[in-house]
C-alpha cells in the first residue's frame, strides 16, 4: 500500500471513533496526520486531549470492521474526503462541527457548489411528491444542487426532479456507503452516484441505526443555503432538519398546504414561527440572490401552447384534469405532473372544482 493509500485508510480508522470537533484539531496541530495520531502512545495523547477522548480514540473497530472498509476502499471509485483534502465541503467547515472524514461516491465538484435542501414526509402524498420533483427540477435547473436524505417519500422525488434538471443532487444517508437505505431505493442510489454524489459521514458496515439519522440530518442542512420543507407532520424528522438549518444560519423555507391535512401541520408550524412560505421556485431564487438564468426545465421551455398538447388543449376558460386526458392523450399522471410544475412557474393556475386554466 502506497503512503498516500495508507493516509487514507488511516483518516477512514479514525471515522469510526466519534470525538469533539474540539479535540480532532488539537490532535492534528500536535501530530500533523491522522496516521500519526493512531500511532501516539497514551503518554503523548495526554498531554493533548482529555482522559476520555483518549479511550474514545484508543477503541479501535474490530478486524471485521477493518476488513469491510478497506475491502470498499479497494475500488477507486470510492473516496475518503477529509478535512485535508481542497474539496472537502467548506459550507460544512464554517459551521464548527464538521465531521474530520467523509465517504463519498460521485462527482466531487458537486461538495461545494450552492446548494438546497429538499426534505419532507417519508409517507408523502402523491401532489407532495410532485412539488418536490417540481421544485427539485426548476431550482437545479437554476444551478443549485439539491440535497436531501434518500429516504422514501419527498426525500426521493427531490432527487428524481434534480436528476431531470440540468444540475444534480448530492445523497446525505445515515449508513455506510457500502449498503442502501432503504433497499427499494438501489436503483435512484446507482443513479445518483453515477450523475450526482452519495455522502456519509459513517464507515462502510455501518447499519441504519436511529441515533445516526439526527447526525445525517445536520449534514444535510449544512451543506446547503437553505432548506425547503414540502410536507411534514408536526412529528416529522424534517423539522429536526429545519431547526438546525435555522441553527445553522441557513435559511428555511416551507410549503403552505391544507389545513386538514396532517401533513401540512408541520410546514403552517414552520410558517408561523418565521420559515419563508414559498408557491413556486422563483421565491426561493429571489430570497437567496438568484435567478432562473437560462432554465430548461419543461415550464421554461412550454411558454407558447403550441409547443405543448397540455397548453394547447388548455382553454381561457377553467378546464378540468379529465378534459385535459382526453384532449391530449396523456396519461392522468402525466397531465398532473405537468400541470404541477407549469403552476409553480406561474404559467398556469388552479380553479376551484379541480379546474385549470392558462394565467398567460
Amino acid at each position: 500500500m502506497s503512503a498516500v493509500d495508507e493516509t487514507r485508510a488511516a483518516w477512514a480508522e479514525l471515522a469510526h471513533r466519534t470525538l469533539p470537533q474540539a479535540a480532532w484539531l488539537a490532535l492534528l496541530r500536535a501530530f500533523g496526520g491522522p496516521r500519526d495520531i493512531l500511532s501516539a502512545t497514551p503518554a503523548r495523547l495526554a498531554s493533548v486531549i482529555s482522559d476520555v477522548d483518549i479511550a474514545r480514540l484508543r477503541r479501535a473497530p474490530d478486524d471485521d470492521a477493518l476488513a469491510r472498509m478497506h475491502a470498499w476502499l479497494a475500488d477507486p471509485a470510492h473516496e475518503v474526503v477529509a478535512w485535508d483534502d481542497p474539496d472537502y465541503p467548506q459550507a460544512l467547515l464554517e459551521l464548527g462541527a464538521a465531521p474530520p472524514v467523509l465517504f463519498f461516491v460521485g462527482r466531487r465538484e458537486l461538495l461545494n457548489r450552492q446548494a438546497l435542501a429538499i426534505v419532507g414526509s417519508r409517507n408523502a402524498t402523491a401532489q407532495g411528491r410532485d412539488n418536490a420533483r417540481a421544485f427539485a427540477h426548476a431550482l437545479a435547473d437554476a444551478g443549485l444542487t439539491i440535497v436531501s436524505g434518500l429516504a422514501l417519500g419527498i426525500d426521493a422525488a427531490a432527487h428524481e426532479g434534480a436528476l431531470a434538471g440540468a444540475g444534480s443532487t448530492l445523497a446525505v444517508v445515515g449508513t455506510g456507503l457500502d449498503r442502501v437505505y432503504p433497499a427499494r431505493h438501489r436503483e435512484l442510489a446507482h443513479a445518483i452516484a453515477a450523475r450526482g454524489g452519495l455522502l456519509s459521514e459513517f464507515p462502510p458496515g455501518t447499519p441504519p441505526l436511529a441515533r445516526n439519522f439526527p447526525r445525517r440530518n445536520r449534514l444535510i442542512s449544512g451543506l446547503a443555503r437553505g432548506v425547503l420543507v414540502v410536507e411534514a407532520a408536526l412529528a416529522s424528522g424534517s423539522l429536526i432538519t429545519a431547526r438546525l438549518a435555522g441553527e445553522q444560519g441557513r435559511e428555511v423555507f416551507a410549503i403552505p398546504g391544507s389545513i386538514h391535512s396532517p401533513l401540512a401541520r408541520g410546514c403552517h408550524r414552520l410558517i408561523r414561527d418565521g420559515a419563508k412560505l414559498v408557491e413556486c421556485a422563483k421565491d426561493i431564487l429571489e430570497e437567496l440572490g438568484m435567478h432562473a438564468g437560462t432554465a430548461t426545465s419543461l415550464s421554461a421551455q412550454l411558454t407558447n401552447p403550441g409547443d405543448s398538447p397540455l397548453l394547447a388543449a388548455l382553454a381561457e376558460d377553467p378546464t378540468d384534469v379529465d378534459t385535459l386526458v382526453a384532449r391530449t392523450g396523456l396519461a392522468t399522471d402525466a397531465v398532473l405532473s405537468q400541470l404541477t410544475e407549469l403552476e409553480l412557474a406561474g404559467i398556469v393556475a388552479a380553479s376551484p372544482g379541480g379546474r385549470w386554466q392558462r394565467r398567460r
